[in-house]
């Protein structure tokens, strides 16, 4: 007799023990459908960095290509000024020997 009563309770704690392994199974697999949407998010955000660090980087350049031309202007101009000045002075010595020959 003690074999028949041992075998429901063998079957029960068999059943008891699948039960939790199939509890802990589910448990495992909610926290793996976690992770995979949480790594799905994160690659989200770091595509949505590569694209914004690009942009930057495409502000950055045309920024310096700017720099450059303001750059290049700043030194036209200053060749400008110096003609310029070149110029008032060349005239201020016509000037000074037109009133030498007229007086």
């Amino acid at each position: 007799m003690a074999s028949a009563d041992s075998q429901p309770r063998f079957g029960q704690s068999v059943k008891g023990l699948l039960s939790d392994k199939v509890g802990s199974c589910s448990g495992d697999v909610i926290a793996l459908t976690r992770q995979v949407l949480k790594g799905s998010r994160s690659q989200e955000l770091l595509g949505l960095a590569a694209r914004n660090m690009v942009i930057q980087e495409d502000a950055i350049l045309h920024s310096e290509d700017s720099l450059r031309k303001m750059s290049i202007i700043t030194t036209h101009l200053q060749y400008q000024q110096e003609a310029i000045q070149k110029n008032v002075e060349h005239s201020k010595n016509l000037q000074d020997q037109l009133k030498h020959l007229l007086k």
